[in-house]
């Protein structure tokens, strides 16, 4: 298997600071399978005991944001969605099997993530496999034209080293959007208030219930803010990102 060339500490440093990890090579990964909880199903999910790019567990995050996402099962179906930062597939698997979600999952530039969210999908009766995208944050995307109208993610926060590339990535999959066929894009409605009920197209919902420094946490919203993305909190610690008219 690849070995990826940087480990979790090495993304809160510096560049300068960035080392490869020379006994990753010399490591066997080891598994260990899981029965989760989501709503109205159970998941049993392969997790890495331990995986330098900490895509090893599935997170609270996880799981609030799927109860979150059926609560408004209105606002997702139907539509192209691609995840950032997926893991294990969990989630991916999760809302595919509820609402048959055209989903893409995505993660760093790492073949263990990729064959083991295949293998979860297996485990969970998906065949074929979900499309899977290998990329990491502020790399040229492989796709030139995206058109995914809904992007999610989850707990995908804990990196503020990465906050830079994050925004990179997502600004690029925002504004460069172009619907699948020449299809409308879906628009979201507005309270008079200016609250968005429902979701425009495209947009990016993200669940953040891992607890960072506040300031850390608004380097990201104001990164993206300075990038004329529009950040709207929406609701249970889940916002709605999408580029600013």
């Amino acid at each position: 298997m690849d070995i990826a060339l940087f480990s979790p500490s090495s993304l809160f440093a510096d560049e300068e600071d960035v080392a490869v990890d020379e006994k990753a090579s010399d490591v066997q990964q080891s598994f260990v399978e899981r029965r989760h909880q989501f709503p109205g199903m159970e998941l049993l999910i392969r997790e890495f005991s331990f995986h330098q790019l900490n895509a090893n567990l599935l997170w609270p995050g996880t799981f609030a944001f799927a109860e979150w996402l059926v609560q408004h099962q209105s606002w997702i179906e139907g539509r192209r969605c691609l995840e950032l930062g997926s893991g294990t597939g969990a989630l991916a698997i999760f809302l595919q099997k509820s609402f048959n979600l055209d989903i893409t999952t995505s993660d760093y530039d790492d073949q263990e993530i990729e064959e083991n969210i295949a293998h979860n999908c297996q485990t969970n009766g998906i065949t074929p496999v979900l499309p899977h995208i290998r990329h990491s944050w502020g790399d040229t995307f492989p796709t030139a034209e995206p058109d995914w109208d809904l992007i999610i993610a989850s707990d995908i926060l804990l990196y503020v080293k990465q906050y830079p590339n994050l925004i990179k990535s997502l600004s690029f999959l925002l504004k460069s959007y172009k619907p699948k066929d020449d299809k409308a894009a879906p628009v979201g409605n507005y309270h008079s208030s200016g609250m968005c009920t429902g979701l425009p197209a495209p947009a990016f919902l993200m669940s953040w219930r891992r607890r960072i420094g506040k300031e850390d946490e608004s380097l990201f919203f104001t990164g993206c803010e300075n990038a004329g993305l529009q950040v709207e909190h929406i609701g249970s610690r889940v916002y709605c990102i999408k580029p600013r008219k």
